[in-house]
């Protein structure tokens, strides 16, 4: 804890270090500036309604979790950086499938290059579905992204004309477009990756507000009892994220002109938990999107049906549908991202290239199954950790009955999880510049 604090004061004593954290909170004070500014054509009497209205569930909780509560104003960032995680989901799924974008992946730079160009068409295309089905629904009083089972007396375009609503869709998709350069321009030019740090900015900015309904709505007793919870996920937290397997690797000595190279011995890390919250965000964007899908089907015949039952199971978190379905989409993301940035085949030719081996392991397959069973075994806790932290808040909350802030333990891993990584970005930077301060 005291090299915590130390280092966050030795960061601002190196001039560079010092603007790129400066740049880095601009930037993040311009982003919530445009998540306070309503779309044109937006009654704020309506908004200020629906925010006294609505309990903040079921996906529009998830939703308000990362637009930093723009989303319930209709804000110019309404949609934040959900459009953009929808798009790298589904380009992380056709790697898989298509052939094009594996050879993309495999060319390094120039092909990661095409495909994050790819993701931004994609990122801009999800932005205008969702801004119209968000028009559509909030003109309609919500329908069952509210979780509320129905739709509220409430209309935020009040003139739902096609003009108004093809200039809202415009906005809120140029509002994107924003969020994804300012996401960008942290990444080059500020602390930390960019998406992770608005993501987190945005979840820190309903902590308060969350914290506050569930008081008002649970009492001090409860609260309390949440409180003490939570800051005891948040130890267990830290620590789990801490936690790697150390695979240890040798490398032989071999001759190259006269000098001798290798005989040393180093390790390869693999953290107990691989994917980091990014499981939690792929599973919550899987669940929301049937129920955006549902607001624009016929409400007539068996259509209406699926819309009730989708409203009924998928929207509330307090059902036990959507609990299962979460935490098992939870795990299976884990293990599908695991697979994407760690693949057992790859790692065993570089080994083998570079002449090391893993002791009591033949190189070749033999290493590769063996670190295949390695990330079988650490991922299935990994996985069944993440899903116990994201779902238990959410347990107790329906187990009391209580509908606001129904995404503490996400909001938990979200908020420690890019804290950690963002000051091991910065101990890198200062280790690179050999801070005297930062050395003893």
């Amino acid at each position: 804890m005291r090299s915590t604090f130390t280092n966050l004061a030795n960061m601002f004593r190196v001039p560079d270090l010092r603007n790129k954290v400066l740049f880095t909170v601009f930037i993040i004070a311009v982003y919530r500036f445009g998540s306070n500014i309503p779309c044109p054509g937006i009654s704020w009497s309506q908004v200020q309604s629906l925010e006294a209205t609505s309990n903040h569930a079921g996906v529009v909780g998830f939703l308000s979790l990362f637009s930093g509560g723009a989303l319930t104003k209709m804000a110019v960032f309404g949609l934040g950086i959900m459009p953009y995680i929808t798009s790298s989901i589904i380009i992380q799924l056709m790697i898989v499938v298509i052939p094009k974008f594996e050879q993309w992946r495999d060319e390094g730079a120039v092909g990661q290059k095409k495909l994050t160009q790819v993701t931004r068409y994609l990122t801009i295309a999800l932005a205008i579905m969702q801004s119209t089905g968000l028009a559509y629904v909030f003109h309609n009083g919500g329908g069952g992204l509210l979780g509320n089972g129905g739709s509220l007396n409430i209309d935020l375009i009040p003139d739902f004309t096609v003009p108004r609503v093809l200039l809202l869709v415009l906005t809120m998709t140029a509002g994107t477009v924003v969020v994804m350069w300012l996401g960008e321009l942290i990444t080059q030019r500020g602390v930390g990756q960019g998406m992770s740090v608005l993501i987190f900015t945005n979840v820190v900015a309903t902590m308060p507000s969350g914290g506050a309904a569930v008081k008002a709505e649970a009492g001090w007793f409860k609260f309390g009892i949440i409180l003490a919870v939570s800051l005891f996920l948040l130890v267990c937290i830290v620590f789990i994220e801490q936690g790697q397997r150390r695979i240890p690797v040798t490398f032989a000595k071999r001759v190259v002109g006269r000098r001798m190279y290798g005989g040393q011995s180093t390790y390869i890390p693999m953290k107990v938990n691989t994917g980091g919250v990014v499981p939690i965000i792929f599973a919550s964007s899987v669940l929301y999107f049937p129920i955006l899908i549902s607001n624009v089907l016929p409400s007539t015949g068996g259509w209406k049906s699926v819309q009730d039952w989708i409203s009924l199971h998928l929207a509330q978190p307090s059902n036990w549908v959507y609990i299962v379905l979460y935490g098992l989409l939870i795990v299976g993301f884990a293990y599908f991202y695991a697979a994407v940035t760690f693949d057992p085949a790859q790692q065993a030719d570089i080994i083998r290239k570079q002449g090391g081996y893993i002791p009591g392991i033949r190189p070749g397959p033999n290493t590769e199954r063996h670190l295949q069973q390695i990330l079988n075994r650490i991922n299935l806790p990994g996985s069944l950790w993440l899903a116990f932290v994201a779902l238990l808040p959410s347990l107790m909350l329906a187990w009391w009955g209580i509908q606001n802030y129904p995404f503490a333990g996400t909001s938990l891993l979200i908020a420690v999880g890019v804290a950690l990584e963002t000051m091991k970005q910065v101990d890198s930077q200062l280790m690179l510049r050999n801070y005297e301060g930062f050395l003893r």
